[in-house]
């Protein structure tokens, strides 16, 4: 089991606790790029990748072709004990849902699973 471990701010620990939140935001940055890519197994397909994306059109998604391998997520209501372990369903890129704290570009969309502790 690989653990994706994520703080939060209450607001958005609430929400997902209450089941109103399914998915958390992380911005498209080089932090969250080395946490959630495979950058070995990226660095090696590059060419391939630049191939599809500038020659053919096609656009590859990172994320989904080339996971870090996370099983689980942990969520911490800030720096409190308090946590959830969620199943990971999937780590994409796109753009969010406003209403659930997503900015206007896009961002790593990280799809919570199943709840696992109660």
């Amino acid at each position: 089991m690989k653990i994706l471990h994520l703080s939060l701010k209450a607001k958005w620990y609430d929400m997902i606790e209450r089941g109103e939140k399914t998915e958390e935001y992380r911005e498209i940055k080089p932090y969250w790029e080395k946490r959630l890519i495979d950058y070995k197994a990226l660095k090696a397909n590059y060419q391939a990748i630049a191939l599809k994306r500038y020659m053919l059109g096609i656009w590859t998604d990172v994320c989904k072709a080339f996971p870090r391998g996370y099983t689980h997520v942990l969520l911490r209501r800030g720096y409190t004990k308090r946590t959830l372990l969620f199943g990971l369903d999937e780590i994409k890129m796109g753009t969010g849902n406003p209403d659930l704290g997503a900015p206007e570009e896009p961002v790593f969309i990280i799809k919570l699973g199943e709840r696992c502790n109660q």
